[in-house]
């Protein structure tokens, strides 16, 4: 299908380029994204209490490396500790931006976040910690954190502070904190991770001894493990259900300890798991499709006893809903069990022929940054070659969006594309084909933002050019074709 150029106030085109039949390829599809945390200062901010100006060039050159190197998502942490990243009347600003918890950066990183990310063709997902209260007991909290505000809700374990999920204040808490972002914000994701009951400090022990008692007696359950995992799913499914009924469009995403069991499946070793020592049954949570997508933190080379290769194709025989399943890689262990070949490796797996989705996720984005052991040459040279937009989420919506209006107008110093947007039509992209000498290619995937795009003089002359929309959930309309007379 080609769609004909129309929408302009003067209908002008250039008379070099009309529409024409032809038929571009399909848009690669992968999710490519990097997890960049704030908390502790591993990403960014790269420490508390920098200028405004400063933080601002730092996450924009985070975006400006993932646009270069061709990824498109970034999976930013916006809440480490009942804290926030962004402008919140609900809890106090995160002592990693200024050094001080309630102390005001000046600015609204969330929102500047948004905004640069998708100016960049970037998608951006909140990622949040629902019941970690303070990374350490030792944290001077402001007058206005929730530790200070309902003392009864804090539960201190191993030099941490947490929120007992075991109270369902805890969790409606927790839920209206995050359904505060998905309002406000533009995201496209709102992220959480392994984090629900704390890691035991000693798993070969198998008992967490998280100090939940009294709350565990009055709920009137018998076994204390299966209360704490019924916990965690009444949070997620509620959780799932009041982000689709606010925007539905907005992807819920978990990435949960990569092993749910032990032995499960055959081979498989483990002193830790999710299902009994962090009470997350991570599995129920995709076989029901309680999220859009799941970044299972795969974070082992292939072979021994947590085998990548035998870890991935598990977590796709479970993904019963037919959602998405985006390992997270560990890039950070470069250099001390694996080298970068190692990731390319395991990117390959990630793209299976019998794979519903392709696409993984970089722990983390400070070592695409530094180029570790040669991880970003080694993306950009053999794995991240073309452009690729997010897989679509077609279980949220199927619809075709109708095609832009475009037009395109050569002069001396390049071939200018515009485009014009349906009314009506939630749109999150657009995507740039150009066609030489018989050979189409993706040069871009720009912003609903813009409106246009150039292809300098220095690119030569195309053949044909096609530009395609791409909605909320990541659908994509016929392209617009014009080539040359």
């Amino acid at each position: 299908m080609v769609a004909t150029v129309s929408g302009f106030a003067d209908g002008a085109l250039a008379a070099e380029y009309v529409p024409v039949r032809d038929s571009p390829p399909a848009v690669a599809r992968e999710f490519r994204g990097a997890w960049v945390a704030s908390v502790y200062n591993i990403d960014w901010p790269s420490k508390p209490g920098l200028p405004v100006s400063r933080q601002k060039s730092e996450l924009i050159a985070i975006f400006d490396k993932a646009v270069a190197l061709k990824m498109n998502a970034i999976i930013l942490q916006v809440r480490p500790g009942c804290d926030a990243l962004y402008s919140s009347k609900l809890e106090p600003w995160s002592r990693w931006l200024t050094g001080t918890q309630g102390k005001s950066p000046g600015y609204d990183p969330l929102s500047f976040a948004v905004a640069e990310a998708h100016a960049r063709g970037l998608e951006l997902h909140a990622w949040c910690n629902p019941f970690r209260a303070l990374g350490a007991a030792t944290t001077k909290a402001s007058s206005t954190h929730v530790t200070r505000r309902h003392p009864e809700w804090v539960r201190k374990y191993e030099g941490k502070v947490w929120l007992d999920p075991g109270l369902a204040a805890v969790r409606d808490y927790s839920t209206k904190v995050l359904m505060d972002i998905v309002r406000r914000y533009d995201i496209d994701g709102l992220h959480i991770d392994d984090y629900f009951y704390p890691y035991p400090k000693n798993p070969a022990a198998g008992y967490n001894q998280f100090p939940d008692l009294t709350a565990f007696k009055a709920s009137g359950a018998r076994d204390r493990n299966a209360w704490r995992r019924a916990n965690i799913d009444a949070f997620i499914s509620n959780l799932n259900r009041e982000i689709k009924a606010e925007k539905p469009w907005v992807k819920f995403g978990i990435s949960p300890f990569g092993i749910w069991k032990p032995g499960v499946p055959r081979g498989i070793k483990a002193d830790l798991d999710n299902y009994s020592m962090i009470f997350g049954d991570s599995k129920k949570w995709l076989n029901n499709g309680w999220c859009d997508y799941m970044s299972p933190q795969l974070y082992w080379p292939i072979g021994g006893d947590q085998d990548f290769a035998k870890l991935l194709p598990w977590w796709d025989s479970e993904n019963k809903s037919g959602r998405h399943v985006w390992p997270g890689l560990a890039v950070d262990r470069i250099g001390r069990d694996r080298n970068a070949s190692e990731i390319g490796k395991q990117i390959g797996l990630s793209r299976g022929s019998r794979r519903r989705s392709h696409g993984h996720c970089l722990w983390s984005m400070k070592q695409v940054m530094t180029n570790n052991g040669g991880i970003a040459s080694t993306l950009d040279k053999s794995y991240y070659t073309t452009k690729a937009l997010v897989p679509a989420m077609r279980h949220l919506s199927a619809y075709t969006p109708p095609p832009p209006s475009v037009r395109a107008t050569l002069s001396a110093d390049g071939l200018t594309i515009d485009w014009a947007v349906p009314r009506g039509v939630p749109v999150r992209a657009f995507t740039l084909q150009a066609k030489k000498a018989g050979t189409w290619s993706t040069v871009a995937v720009s912003s609903a933002s813009k409106r246009g795009f150039k292809l300098s003089s220095r690119w030569g002359t195309y053949d044909a050019v096609a530009v395609k929309l791409v909605d909320r959930y990541g659908n994509i309309s016929a392209p617009v074709v014009l080539g040359r007379r």
